[in-house]
């Protein structure tokens, strides 16, 4: 499956050096994308890009109709029928494609060298434009990450300070819990004798508005017994920076009630469907009264697979009680890109194989996850005057195999391939 989706070279740009030196991608783009022409004729186009005939399907603006979308400047520019080609100085056919906002995936792990992927690579040419990076930094390396990761990517990258001092950092040590996570992190040193809120609460200052939130990992092989009191280091973190906290919980040591009941309106509950104990589900095999009342208070809903982290058969049972993810994401990390999760159009395709409706699959990718962050832009969807973040995709029907996180199978019969993006109003197009 990665073969045939890997991002390849942008049409526009300078292929492999437009990714691995995304700062060159724009200057690149932008002598191609404008070609000479004459000034009378320049004048006379309104817009830079023109996509045409693509079916839309914006959530956003509840719209799913083919339509044409125009850019200029960076910007949507207008989105209607029938917009005339000598209007724009390039025009790319979206004819049988799908054509969605950018899509946000709010939690993955972007750390570049540092156990994370590159979300340029990993990202980008799957139709993503924005992510979240899940608290892979800590106090002591959130400015590095700042600095050497979202300032110089392509993709919109936004981290979360992780309570914990190095975040996810390989090569940290637990040494006093002993632990040594499945997924490359050498211990995430996150328990409470090790997390410093004043200084975190500074360095994540000193990060906004780059920076959108807190991360906490609440898991009883991390703290012990003691998550909740990491859960409240974290939200006094939250509290002090005017942001909202994103809580990693599978198999915590509380009850889930109990650690819910502290969350506030606007934070996030990332890894709802595993299925540990703690989970989303009361003794009847019903989703809790409690979970569904921290939903009605505003908190987000975050499925997040991971490699440990998604069960079909608590999808399936959460579904079948409509209780659908507010956004789907893939904690994505270099071993998840390869295997189980690979990416988020394949994660919106496995919801879809569950019976999913696909303008709610994309809800949950594009104006959803807008919501949950102040990413000090306007994303999400097409509206006249966002972002130019687009993602052009081709359902392809066949017989295909989808893998939970525990290594079971469900068929489906639609895949979701990107084709074409647009970044910052940028165009990258994949290889046929």
């Amino acid at each position: 499956m990665l073969t045939r989706r890997q991002f390849s070279k942008s049409l526009l740009a300078g292929g492999t050096a437009a990714l691995t030196a995304p700062h060159l991608a724009s200057a690149a783009a932008s002598s191609v994308t404008s070609p000479a022409t004459p000034q009378t004729q320049r004048v006379q186009q309104d817009c830079d890009l023109l996509l045409k005939g693509g079916t839309v399907i914006d959530p956003g603006q509840r719209m799913h109709a083919v339509m044409d979308v125009a850019v200029k400047n960076g910007k949507i520019l207008e989105v209607s029928q029938n917009i005339a080609e000598n209007r724009a100085v390039r025009v790319i056919s979206a004819k049988g494609r799908i054509v969605t906002p950018g899509l946000i995936d709010v939690h993955v792990h972007a750390f570049d060298g540092f156990g994370g992927m590159n979300a340029d690579h990993s990202c980008l040419g799957r139709g993503v434009t924005t992510v979240v990076d899940a608290g892979s930094a800590g106090y002591l390396t959130i400015g590095a990450f700042v600095k050497y990761i979202s300032t110089p990517s392509v993709t919109r990258v936004y981290p979360l300070v992780n309570i914990a001092a190095l975040g996810l950092l390989v090569g940290g040590s637990n040494k006093k819990l002993g632990t040594d996570s499945s997924d490359g992190f050498m211990g995430a040193m996150d328990n409470p004798d090790w997390i410093y809120p004043e200084q975190t609460a500074r360095a994540a200052a000193q990060c906004k508005p780059t920076l959108v939130g807190v991360k906490a990992r609440l898991e009883s092989s991390v703290q012990g017994s003691r998550d909740k009191e990491c859960l409240k280091n974290a939200l006094q973190v939250a509290e002090a920076i005017g942001l909202p906290m994103m809580a990693h919980i599978d198999m915590p040591y509380s009850p889930l009630p109990e650690i819910l009941k502290m969350m506030r309106k606007g934070d996030v509950y990332t890894h709802i469907y595993n299925n540990h104990p703690h989970g989303i589900f009361d003794s009847d095999g019903k989703v809790s009264a409690e979970v569904r009342e921290a939903r009605q208070r505003g908190i987000f809903m975050d499925c997040a697979q991971g490699r440990t982290h998604f069960s079909w058969d608590t999808v399936e049972k959460a579904l079948q009680q409509d209780f659908l993810p507010d956004s789907i994401s893939t904690d994505l990390t270099p071993v998840s890109t390869s295997e189980r999760v690979f990416d988020l159009p394949t994660m919106v395709s496995k919801f879809l194989a569950m019976g999913m409706d696909l303008d709610k699959a994309i809800a949950c990718v594009t104006i959803n996850p807008s919501k949950m962050f102040n990413y000090g832009v306007q994303i999400g969807t097409l509206r006249p005057g966002y972002e130019a973040d687009i993602a052009v995709f081709e359902m392809q029907e066949g017989k295909y195999e989808f893998v939970d996180s525990d290594g079971k199978t469900r068929p489906g019969k639609q895949l979701l391939v990107n084709k074409s993006v647009v970044c910052r109003g940028q165009l990258f197009m994949n290889e046929v």
